[in-house]
């Protein structure tokens, strides 16, 4: 993975999809945010946020790829063409519309363990221990569907004087996560999601 990338994908979480997220925090929601960028010029296709105070089904990466789908289909790239960013390692909801939307790849900032014990979110390692009996969030990463990567071990696989600059960039929007996210606890009790 080229640090190139690495910091396009770092500064897509800062620039286009943490926006969103403080405005979908600010209206109850939760934090989990997605953006689609064309894998040609890392230009950015879309980028969206949880919604599910107008819809429980609106997560994240749901409510991007509606967005995604919104677009003229004569500009909207091939999913094929496309990297697929999330901000939190996806849920079985989102793992199945990713696959069934045709992307061959996704990409977190977040794993499942960070979701439950530091963002205090459980419902994702919930679901796949609970209905499909995956234990820890274990699913096969690398099928003949996509292929999955977290961001931080990818910074953490470069070589180069550059990697503390990602590690500090990392850093800094997980702060700004866990801020969110506790913004989003202390209100919960008042929105109207029904998985809080």
């Amino acid at each position: 993975m080229s640090e190139l990338l690495l910091n396009r994908f770092l500064r897509a979480f800062k620039d286009e999809i943490l926006p969103l997220t403080f405005e979908g925090v600010n209206s109850g929601n939760k934090i989990f945010g997605a953006a689609i960028i064309n894998k040609n010029d890392h230009s950015l296709v879309v980028a969206g946020t949880n919604n599910e105070t107008k819809n429980p089904l609106w997560h994240g990466e749901i409510h991007t790829l509606k967005k995604f789908y919104e677009v003229d289909k004569k500009k909207r790239p091939d999913e094929k063409n496309c990297i697929f960013l999330s901000s939190h390692e996806p849920c079985s909801l989102c793992l199945s519309a990713i696959t069934f939307a045709g992307f061959d790849n996704f990409y977190y900032l977040f794993p499942y363990e960070s979701t439950s014990e530091e963002f205090k979110i459980p419902h994702d390692l919930n679901i796949l221990k609970e209905v499909f009996n995956v234990t820890d969030g274990k699913y096969i990463k690398e099928n003949s569907y996509w292929k999955s990567y977290a961001i931080n071990n990818l910074i953490e696989e470069i070589k180069t004087n550059n990697k503390k600059k990602l590690i500090d960039a990392f850093d800094q929007i997980k702060k700004i996560y866990v801020d969110l996210s506790n913004k989003y606890q202390s209100s919960k009790e008042e929105s109207s999601i029904p998985l809080k």
